[in-house]
């Protein structure tokens, strides 16, 4: 989990000072929602692209014309496979080929925060070389921040320092990375150690990164987007889309997994064995929304809602009507009341609210008709977990839930928040 010491570790000296002033400019309010942006910025690169997708419309609204970051280093370190982690769109990527010089002049595509510039090597030599370097430092020069890049096997040699003098002398924010990480992994210690020594940094200041695989990147776009306010605040409106987004994930793995429990031969109004899935979904999506919180108290939750004991009421009462076979009618409750449970969990943690026994009631007896109907197709012969489970999943992708969670239409009753929160 991020914070701003965590930050201002990884920055070099010039660019933390640029940071400090962006940081005195912010009022306590929005210092405080920087800090709690950090720390829920995801660590994983898929996941962070999903955050960057959502903000999009957010940082056109702000910024209109975006800033630009340049990736400059020597030739051969991986800038181009890092800057085609960056690209949106497929058709913008740089060509990628282990001969040096392979990138001859500055591209520039859409990265979703900011416009990302492949630059060519800026430690060529000749009179191709000269050309190429001009055209990375004019990048560099007109670039709003810097990703300096390094190769972990060459190291930093003479003129690998002399271009890094360069480039800090031009005077923009930027943070330092070592690529090729991975190839060298049991002495990176070391590795990063002599780079840091060469370069006149501490070993938290330089960015270990696989440009192949996108590690690494998510401590990069952190950093720059901490220097920009308007690019915090866009993330930060889109984070409850993003959240939300991952809950119901897992709601929906919940509860496809929810109704195949419910094939299990045991008592058939008997829903307690669904409470292990249950409290693990709950323990999931707290974790989702940054609120901290142990199994137990997940389960104490679950059990809160009330859904076991409403499971076994819809069960009952449907029962009377005949004409549903029993697997059927546990299969939609079970899935319905843990999808339900997942909604309920989701707009909980993030407005600390509760929503009323009423409105829990609603969603689940709407969920569990959309559900039976869904699965009156499969017939009264019971089916396989395994088609059940993805039939289940299907469903589920278009159920009848509110996507607006945020705003739904209702007077919850407000609850204390977790004391560990």
């Amino acid at each position: 989990m991020a914070t701003i010491d965590d930050l201002l570790k990884k920055l070099p000296p010039e660019t933390r000072e640029v940071f400090r002033l962006v940081w005195d400019s912010l009022s306590p309010g929005d210092r405080t929602g920087l800090q709690a942006l950090l720390s829920g910025l995801p660590a994983d690169i898929n996941l962070f692209r999903l955050l960057v997708k959502l903000s999009t419309h957010q940082l056109r609204m702000a910024f209109g014309q975006k800033h630009s970051v340049a990736i400059v280093g020597p030739a051969n370190v991986g800038k181009s496979t890092l800057y085609n982690q960056f690209v949106s769109e497929k058709s913008q990527r740089a060509e990628v080929s282990p001969l040096p010089g392979t990138t001859r002049e500055n591209q520039m595509a859409d990265a979703g925060l900011f416009s990302i510039i492949d630059t060519p090597g800026a430690d060529a030599v000749g009179e191709v070389g000269e050309r190429e370097q001009r055209e990375a430092l004019d990048a560099a020069a007109s670039a709003d921040f810097l990703i300096v890049l390094f190769d972990a096997i060459q190291g930093i040699k003479q003129t690998e320092l002399e271009l890094y003098k360069r480039l800090v002398e031009i005077g923009k924010p930027y943070v330092v990375a070592m690529n090729k990480i991975d190839l060298v992994r049991r002495d990176s210690a070391a590795v990063l150690t002599r780079a840091a020594s060469s370069l006149g940094l501490s070993i938290e200041q330089i960015i270990p990164v696989v440009a192949k695989t996108g590690e690494g990147l998510p401590q990069i776009l952190t950093a720059i987007a901490a220097l920009e306010p308007e690019m915090v605040a866009a993330l930060g409106r889109s984070l409850p889309a993003y959240r939300w987004q991952l809950a119901w994930r897992s709601i929906i793995s919940a509860g496809s997994i929810s109704a195949v429990i419910a094939l299990t031969p045991l008592p058939i109004i008997d829903f307690a064995p669904l409470i292990v899935t249950q409290s693990v979904m709950v323990l999931s999506i707290a974790r989702i929304y940054n609120y901290r919180m142990t199994l137990g108290r997940a389960r104490e939750i679950a059990v809160a809602f009330g859904l076991g004991l409403l499971g076994r009421t819809l069960f009952a009462e449907l029962s009377k009507l005949g004409g549903l076979p029993g697997w059927l009618l546990a299969a939609a409750i079970a899935s319905s009341t843990t999808v339900v449970m997942g909604y309920a969990s989701a707009v909980w943690f993030e407005r600390g609210e509760k929503l009323s026994g009423e409105t829990i009631k609603k969603l689940t007896q709407t969920m569990t008709s959309y559900l039976l109907d869904t699965l009156k197709g499969l017939g009264k012969k019971r089916p396989s977990k395994k088609t059940l489970q993805e039939r289940r999943q299907e469903a589920l992708q278009q159920a009848p839930i509110p996507e607006d969670h945020g705003t739904f239409e209702e007077h919850p009753k407000d609850i204390p928040a977790d004391p560990d929160h």
